[in-house]
């Protein structure tokens, strides 16, 4: 016998505000309790499903029935902001499915291999020393985000891509705005604003080529017709955004986690080489892209529960990465346990195509900063620091320490 849309509570608000910087919210305990499918409520009073279990999280992930396209009508989105930017325009990547999203990932992939991610190492830590130096220099006492945990991954991407460092606070701002702004119409800016610098810096290329990504896909791909204009704007802006946003939230909170878990820390500090493994569980138990989103392209069975075609279905990271049948202990910060199977990176064809880059950004920024600030602390109560709300990608909006 199946269920469809029903749960034995009443559905929980989606998304909600962390009370804790680094646990999912107490508002989710439900879920927790109802893994692996529960019923929540968006922002505009829609209810969906929310997806908690470890198990059948992986493996809906990986169904073709569950599509990403944001143009689709029944697309939910969980805010008014991110409904703002959906208006019809050409999608890539992370907005379609398979086949288009295939052959444009392809044309990524060499970009963010292991390999390619391995060999771009001596360049971040020269980077992460640099930046350290000057904050050192400017010390004792440090505002990090602004100081450490937004330049670096801004300066990695804009490497990566060609786009130039320079430019840095217009295109932080506008990210921010874009996902975070106060309106609906102040993201909806910020994505226009964001395009046409990139459709300019795109066109200046094509007269006058360069040496990143983005140069090799005006050759192999503009040219070509692999892609238009339009779809290369939309492939560049979201990997600039995603390309900073991420790893500096896990930078900052990851940092402020391990002040406020100072066995562990002094745990990495003895044994270094733990710190690949510290970063695959701070990626578990942060989870700060919480959220992701699917509908439903025809009716899915899975564990007793019909999924309908056209229902709503999300992804809730930090409770799913919190499942105590995949990860023991969860709410335990453990630099032994395996946590490689997390879902942080999300699942299936659409697993985040950066996460070597991230992974390689993320050591070299945590080693470098605990061992060179060997007294790193924070420089005020941690209950006044403030850190972003749950609609957006987590993190410290600011994080000041001393040493």
């Amino acid at each position: 016998m199946t269920k469809t849309g029903t749960t034995t509570t009443e559905p929980v608000a989606f998304p909600q505000d962390r009370t804790c910087p680094y646990h999912p919210p107490a508002a989710y305990d439900p879920l927790r309790e109802e893994r692996p499918l529960s019923r929540v409520t968006l922002y505009d009073g829609r209810d969906v499903w929310v997806v908690t279990g470890h198990t059948t999280a992986r493996a809906l992930l990986a169904d073709s029935r569950l599509s990403s396209d944001r143009n689709r009508a029944a697309f939910p989105m969980i805010n008014k902001r991110f409904a703002a930017v959906r208006d019809g325009r050409r999608l890539v990547l992370l907005g379609v499915d398979d086949p288009e999203h295939h052959t444009q990932r392809r044309m990524l992939v060499p970009s963010f291999t292991l390999k390619r991610a391995t060999a771009m190492r001596p360049r971040i830590q020269e980077t992460v020393d640099r930046l350290l130096t000057t904050m050192e220099a400017a010390g004792p006492g440090a505002e990090l985000v602004s100081a450490f945990a937004l330049p670096l991954p801004s300066m990695v991407i804009c490497s990566l891509l060609g786009v130039p460092y320079d430019d840095h606070d217009f295109f932080e701002e506008q990210s921010r705005r874009l996902l975070r702004g106060p309106s609906a119409d102040d993201s909806r800016d910020a994505r226009d604003k964001l395009d046409g610098y990139l459709g300019e810096l795109i066109d200046r290329k094509r007269a006058e080529p360069g040496d990143g990504l983005l140069d090799e896909l005006i050759q192999e791909q503009l040219h070509s017709g692999g892609l238009d204009r339009e779809q290369l704007i939309s492939m560049a802006t979201l990997l600039l955004v995603a390309g900073h946003e991420t790893t500096a939230n896990m930078i900052s909170l990851g940092t402020f986690t391990l002040l406020r878990h100072p066995e562990q820390l002094a745990e990495l500090r003895a044994a270094p080489e733990l710190m690949s493994a510290a970063v695959e569980e701070l990626l578990r138990f942060l989870s700060i892209a919480d959220g992701l989103v699917r509908v439903a392209t025809e009716d899915i069975e899975i564990g007793g529960t019909v999924i309908r075609a056209d229902e709503g279905v999300l992804f809730s990271t930090s409770v799913i990465n919190r499942d105590a049948t995949a990860f023991p202990a969860p709410d335990a910060l453990d630099w032994h346990r395996s946590s490689r199977h997390h879902v942080a990176f999300g699942f299936g064809i659409h697993q985040c195509l950066g996460q070597n880059l991230a992974r390689a950004e993320l050591e070299i920024a945590l080693s470098t900063l605990f061992e060179r600030f060997p007294g790193l602390r924070l420089a005020a109560p941690a209950d006044q620091i403030p850190f972003k709300p749950g609609d957006t990608i987590q993190g410290m909006l600011e994080l000041p320490v001393t040493w």
